[in-house]
């Protein structure tokens, strides 16, 4: 695959953080619903994992019928993610190698997540993988989640590249099938905490499968 360009998403497919899910409903479980064992639907777990955090939370909300304001819910949802980004979360295996692999083959890089812009980039420097972007985006500054390709359009702006000439890399079956249908090549990491594999394989035209790491890209893709 040559490319000039690439559009990564963050959370599941270059930092493994998914698991601030499970944490996110244990808490969210234990202060709001009196509940030690909390577990959410699968239906609401699979909605909101590439809704914008604002639009999460108040589905969350009216899910379960919640007597809480959702701002005071998103505050309590927010709080600590900083610090579960640094002290939690790692860079997904062979992430730096596939970063800097790129870099040095004058491939621009753009960084496109549905979480909130402070925490990208506080996650970014964390993890010490800010420098390889060109520009980074959030879903929840465009106001649209990725069920929609406003988020990657606006990546290929960034990037100032021709669509065919950008991969997109995301571990979600909702975000590539939006960039599949949007004209993008794509690139599927296999993330144990999403569901639906044989969907995010369906819509990539590279699969990263769970015995790999994102170093085994390198020599599938050419600048």
């Amino acid at each position: 695959m040559k490319i000039k360009g690439a559009i990564f998403d963050m959370d599941g497919t270059i930092i493994d953080s998914m698991m601030f899910w499970d944490y996110l409903w244990s808490e969210v479980g234990k202060k709001y619903m009196n509940r030690e064992d909390f577990r959410p639907s699968e239906e609401l777990d699979r909605s909101v994992r590439t809704m914008i955090f604002v639009d999460a939370m108040a589905y969350f909300k009216e899910y379960y019928k919640l007597d809480v304001d959702t701002d005071e819910l998103v505050r309590f949802a927010s709080d600590g993610l900083s610090d579960f980004y640094r002290d939690v979360a790692r860079s997904k295996a062979g992430a730096p190698e596939l970063l800097e692999h790129l870099r040095s083959q004058g491939i621009k890089m753009c960084l496109a997540s549905a979480t909130a812009l402070a925490e990208v980039k506080g996650a970014l420097e964390s993890h010490g993988m800010l420098g390889y972007f060109c520009d980074v985006l959030s879903c929840a500054d465009i106001g649209v989640g990725k069920d929609k390709p406003d988020i990657y359009l606006r990546a290929l702006d960034s990037l100032g590249l021709p669509r065919e000439e950008v991969c997109v890399f995301e571990d979600s079956f909702v975000a590539l099938e939006t960039a599949k249908k949007a004209g993008f090549r794509t690139v599927g990491v296999y993330e144990k905490y999403n569901f639906n594999q044989e969907r995010v394989k369906a819509a990539s035209d590279i699969y990263l499968d769970e015995q790999g790491t994102l170093a085994d890209l390198i020599p599938m893709i050419e600048a």
